[in-house]
């Protein structure tokens, strides 16, 4: 069991994201007598979840279905397979990205070699 503090520290967030992802429902901390947040293995291993998850640019809602979806199927099944399908789907935004930012580079570099000649023709003249 840690307090809020060791776990802030210990996956480098804030005190106020933890507390924000309690208030969305992702997470369940325990309370000391005197009212403190403990967080259990589970509760932890649910937070590295939600950050794995955001690093890879799922929203809060599709974390929250997934992590819900655990609870309410300790197989696990119903949990990868959304899991895989919000995957497929995140590979797939980030396939139309990644040829987005292709082709910007694409157009720039072809606007480079434009400004290149038309500053040796002014040099030139």
């Amino acid at each position: 069991m840690m307090d809020i503090s060791k776990v802030a520290r210990a996956y480098d967030v804030s005190t106020r994201t933890i507390r924000y992802y309690e208030e969305l429902g992702l997470l369940h901390p325990d309370r000391t007598a005197g009212n403190s947040r403990i967080y259990s293995k589970a509760e932890l291993v649910k937070l590295k979840l939600i950050l794995r998850g955001k690093r890879y640019g799922f929203t809060l809602e599709e974390i929250k279905e997934m992590i819900l979806l655990f609870d309410k199927d300790r197989t696990g099944i119903k949990q990868l397979e959304r899991t895989i399908h919000f995957g497929h789907e995140k590979i797939g935004q980030v396939e139309a990205k990644i040829q987005e930012l292709t082709e910007m580079k694409r157009e720039m570099e072809q606007l480079l070699v434009q400004f290149a000649e038309k500053l040796t023709n002014i040099k030139g003249d």
